[in-house]
């Protein structure tokens, strides 16, 4: 056998074995200037919405965060969210999950990451998203661990089995929600918060 096809084969499984391996952060709350170029995405862009979401930083003499603060006021069968969002162009597809670095406050504790790809970002679109509790703490952070292979395609709260798959070499906006649990048994409102050191990729 080619000497030279052998050492190619080798190189590019010990690459791809390197590529796994590794961990980026994408977003470090800890040092960040600001978070201006997240923006708000809320049931408010209905007109019975009713739900507002801030990203701030928190900046103390001895450390700094993000939160994510919610007030999220769901119609009676669930319907409402409370969210940020961001804009990026990421390439995902050498990688396994997404982790937030994080610990939640208040009274909802269960949330969900919406991706979307291919520079799509109308509400009228459909987005990738997985749920996730948080780690709910006085003191303790936690890393919250997000299989790339679990986000599904959602639209308005339903799943869509038929939608493409996530492309996750063109990731074009990353996204925060609080829910109230619309197709859900799971039903929350009133106010709570995340606090974020970071969100990475593995």
């Amino acid at each position: 056998m080619n000497f030279q096809f052998i050492y190619s084969i080798f190189m590019v499984m010990m690459t791809f074995s390197l590529t796994r391996g590794h961990k980026e952060i994408l977003f470090d709350f800890t040092t960040a200037e600001n978070v201006d170029n997240w923006k708000e995405i809320s049931d408010t862009v209905r007109t019975v919405g009713k739900s507002k979401a801030v990203l701030t930083l928190q900046t103390t003499q001895v450390f700094q965060q993000a939160i994510f603060f919610t007030l999220l006021n769901p119609q009676p069968n669930g319907a409402g969210f409370a969210g940020i969002r961001i804009r990026t162009n990421f390439n995902f597809s050498n990688f396994e999950n997404i982790e937030i670095n994080c610990r939640g406050q208040g009274n909802n504790s269960h949330y969900k990451v919406v991706l979307r790809h291919k520079g799509l970002d109308s509400n009228e679109d459909i987005a990738y998203e997985q749920f996730f509790t948080a780690p709910m703490s006085n003191t303790d952070f936690s890393t919250v661990i997000l299989p790339l292979v679990n986000f599904k395609p959602y639209y308005r709260g339903k799943e869509v089995p038929d939608a493409e798959p996530l492309d996750t070499a063109n990731i074009t906006m990353i996204g925060l929600q609080v829910y109230g649990g619309v197709y859900l048994p799971i039903k929350q409102r009133g106010v709570s918060a995340l606090e974020i050191k970071d969100i990475s990729i593995s």
